[in-house]
C-alpha cells in the first residue's frame, strides 16, 4: 500500500455513543462488520467481510499487543485494550477494544469485538507507551510524535 503522508496523519474520531462491532472466525477473518465499522474504517462492508481483521492494523501498533491478545483469547480469556487502527485512506482512528470468544455447545466458534471511542489523554498515553514498546522490541519507530 502506498502511503500519502498527509492522510496518514489524519485522525477520524469515533463519535461518542457509537460502537464498532465485528466478528471473526478463529483465524481472525472478518465474518461480520456493522455499518459503523465500515464508516469509520473507510472500507465498504463488502471490502471488510472475508478479510483478515489485520486489514485495519496500524503500523504504530507493537506486535506484543497482538501477541498478548491472541494468547489470552486462545486461553479462553477476554481481552481489552487500546488500539490504533488504520483506515483504508491511511488515516487512523483509536478505539478501546473488548474482544471475547463466542461459544456454541461449549465449543469456541468465533470471536466478537466491541470497540468504543477513546479520549484524547488516553490516545496520547498509549501512543507514547506503544512507541516505547516498539523501541524496546527493536520494531520500527515512528518519526511523528504527539505532544501534551
Amino acid at each position: 500500500m502506498e502511503f500519502n503522508s498527509s492522510e496518514f496523519l489524519m485522525e477520524t474520531i469515533v463519535p461518542d455513543g457509537e460502537l464498532i462491532i465485528s466478528r471473526t472466525d478463529l483465524k481472525g477473518v472478518i465474518t461480520y462488520a456493522n455499518k459503523t465499522f465500515a464508516q469509520i474504517s473507510g472500507y465498504s462492508m463488502e471490502e471488510l467481510i472475508g478479510q483478515p481483521h489485520s486489514i485495519v492494523r496500524h503500523p504504530d501498533m507493537p506486535s506484543a499487543v497482538y501477541e498478548d491478545m491472541w494468547q489470552k483469547l486462545r486461553e479462553g480469556e477476554k481481552w481489552n485494550g487500546f488500539i490504533k487502527n488504520m483506515r483504508k485512506d491511511t488515516g487512523y482512528y483509536w478505539v478501546y477494544a473488548q474482544i471475547s470468544g463466542v461459544y456454541r455447545e461449549n465449543k469456541l466458534k468465533e470471536f466478537k469485538s466491541i470497540r468504543t471511542p477513546v479520549v484524547n489523554k488516553d490516545k496520547i498515553k498509549y501512543q507514547k507507551l506503544y512507541d516505547q514498546i516498539r523501541a524496546d522490541n527493536n520494531e520500527r519507530i515512528r518519526t511523528v510524535y504527539y505532544s501534551d
